[in-house]
This record gives structure tokens, C-alpha cells and sequence, in this order.
């Protein structure tokens, strides 16, 4: 009789996300062994970046990880309702063997329907730390007002 492996994890720190990420990442180490030669088609493929998107009363903030990414291998545009964000992660030179990768290199496309009530000609763009974020002020009709309550 075969015994079977026992996952043991805590529940409380479980994060589903992780899981999804873990599985995209062993899915592409099956299709790397599986498709070998064509291994530079597959990563050559646009991927996206990990990002949050935070709304506060006068804005929608979008922080997006690029760690290792120059502010010039970057472009921010809204192009109607869509924020795009395009750039490369270059992979830095290397003196010795690489055995293990789980870092993202090449072309990386993020794209974000924005609502209707954003004033796309004063959105702006900060890369600080490995973070790029970009403000989407709201419209001034979109804003919260605060209306005061009289007495009779």
C-alpha cells in the first residue's frame, strides 16, 4: 500500500491568489519542457504586472510593481476610457549559471477600463521604489459633496 502526501498549511495565512500564482507558474514550466523550442515565443509574450487599484474621494490611484524598471522603459497612456501601461523589464547581464528563475523579463502590457467620471487630461505618474503610480483625478461632478442640514 502507497502512502500519499499530506499538505499541511495554516489556514489563516492561506492566500488563494498565491495558489493562482504558483499554478500559472508551473503551468509555464509544463508548457517550457513540453514546447522546449519554442521557448522564445512563450516568454517573449506580453505579460501583465501585479497591481492595486484604490479609489478616494477626488481619485482613482493605480500602484503598479516594476521593480528593477526605468521610468524611461516605461509609457503611461489614456487613450479614451482605457489606462495603458506598457514597458520592459530588461533582463540584467549575468556571470554565472542560472538555476532557478521566478522573476519576469520582456514586454509587460497592464490595461484598466476607467469609469466615465475621470478627467483624463490631468492624470499623473510617480516611479518611486519599485512602485509606479498613477492618479486619475475624478471629475469635479463626481466628487462627494457634503450637503448641510438645516432646522426649521
Amino acid at each position: 500500500m502507497m502512502a500519499l502526501p499530506v499538505l499541511q498549511r495554516e489556514t489563516a495565512l492561506w492566500d488563494p491568489f498565491r495558489e493562482f500564482a504558483d499554478l500559472h507558474q508551473r503551468m509555464g514550466q509544463l508548457m517550457q519542457s513540453v514546447l522546449g523550442a519554442f521557448d522564445g515565443a512563450i516568454s517573449a509574450a506580453p505579460w501583465s504586472p501585479l497591481a492595486d487599484v484604490e479609489e478616494t474621494d477626488d481619485a482613482y490611484l493605480v500602484q503598479i510593481d516594476l521593480p528593477g524598471v526605468r521610468r524611461d522603459d516605461v509609457t503611461v497612456e489614456v487613450i479614451g476610457n482605457e489606462l495603458t501601461v506598457h514597458g520592459e523589464v530588461k533582463e540584467r547581464e549575468r556571470t554565472g549559471v542560472v538555476r532557478h528563475r521566478a522573476r519576469r523579463y520582456g514586454q509587460f502590457d497592464y490595461r484598466l477600463t476607467l469609469p466615465a467620471d475621470v478627467d483624463a487630461d490631468h492624470v499623473s505618474a510617480e516611479l518611486a521604489d519599485g512602485v509606479l503610480t498613477v492618479r486619475v483625478p475624478k471629475t469635479e461632478e463626481a466628487k462627494p459633496r457634503r450637503i448641510e442640514i438645516t432646522a426649521r
